[in-house]
């Protein structure tokens, strides 16, 4: 299954998650993934795994350009001559000439001219064609509409916080009128359960269990498949590879309206990740080193 972003790009709707997944373990979790069936990664630069992402895809003989590597570019490399250098670092990193998506990890609104002009260097680099397609991470409406204000080219996803419990809906929202695909990060709630533990895990959630029963599937899978039925995409992370192959198995079954529905309403508004408005290079800015 793929969605067709806003250029033409075709995306794996669903794709392997490296966030906090540690060097070491990388590798060998990407070479699982690849062996499943995905053909979409998502990693970093701040995650600082790139390096093992690549050679993961170095040492799988699936040829290169059936396997989207998206990265991103963290706060610290914001300004129009530093992003295009952390291009450099990141596809130096990743072993890779051109990258299919690259994103801005975070808005930075105390310094939101260093945003623009960190997005004004992704458009050069997909003018380049050093990239297939470019977006952002963690946009709120505000930080969307005013870079859709100056900005040449329309982000093709904005990779947000979206689970059961965390829906984001003004932002999703915005995002299909203007073209730009929600991908969900965290998409069967990790962070709910990592944490935060007063949030109660959407794993152990009643509902999503009897509909999961019903389906004869897992939790995880029910999460998943709401996600790709909605049309967002989903890069669920995990180094086991028995629950690496679990997330990919969600494509032989069919979640009802009403069921969308109740998964719907399960919506806490409560974030489990950074609040966006307190991004700061003196809270969050850590030096990302060279390829």
């Amino acid at each position: 299954m793929t969605f067709t972003l806003n250029n033409g790009v075709e995306m794996p709707a669903l794709g392997l998650g490296v966030f906090q997944t540690p060097p070491e373990e990388t590798r060998a979790a990407v070479e699982a993934a690849l062996r499943t069936g995905y053909r979409h990664i998502d990693t970093a630069a701040a995650y600082g795994n790139e390096r093992e992402v690549g050679e993961a895809l170095k040492a799988s003989d699936i040829p290169r350009e059936d396997v989207f590597v998206e990265t991103k570019i963290w706060i610290s490399d914001y300004g129009y001559d530093q992003t295009l250098h952390g291009f450099d670092k990141s596809a130096g990193k990743l072993g890779l000439d051109q990258l299919d998506l690259l994103i801005l990890h975070q808005a930075l609104p105390s310094e939101f001219d260093k945003t623009l002009d960190a997005y004004r260097a992704l458009e050069t680099l997909l003018e380049q064609g050093k990239v297939r397609a470019i977006g952002v991470s963690n946009f709120m409406v505000d930080h969307l509409t005013r870079l859709l204000d100056v900005a040449q080219v329309v982000p093709t996803v904005n990779q947000i916080e979206v689970h059961p419990y965390f829906q984001q809906r003004e932002v999703q929202d915005f995002g299909t009128e203007h073209g730009i695909r929600t991908q969900a990060w965290s998409p069967i709630g990790g962070i709910t359960f990592y944490r935060d533990g007063s949030h109660g895990s959407t794993l152990d959630d009643e509902m999503i269990g009897a509909i999961a029963k019903a389906h004869n599937k897992t939790p995880a899978q029910v999460m998943l498949r709401w996600h790709l039925q909605e049309g967002r995409s989903v890069i669920p992370k995990s180094t086991k590879p028995q629950r690496i192959a679990e997330n990919f198995d969600v494509f032989d079954f069919e979640l009802s309206d009403e069921e969308l529905r109740r998964i719907d309403a399960l919506d806490t508004g409560r974030r489990g990740g950074p609040e966006p408005e307190e991004i700061t290079l003196e809270a969050f800015g850590r030096d990302i080193p060279e390829a």
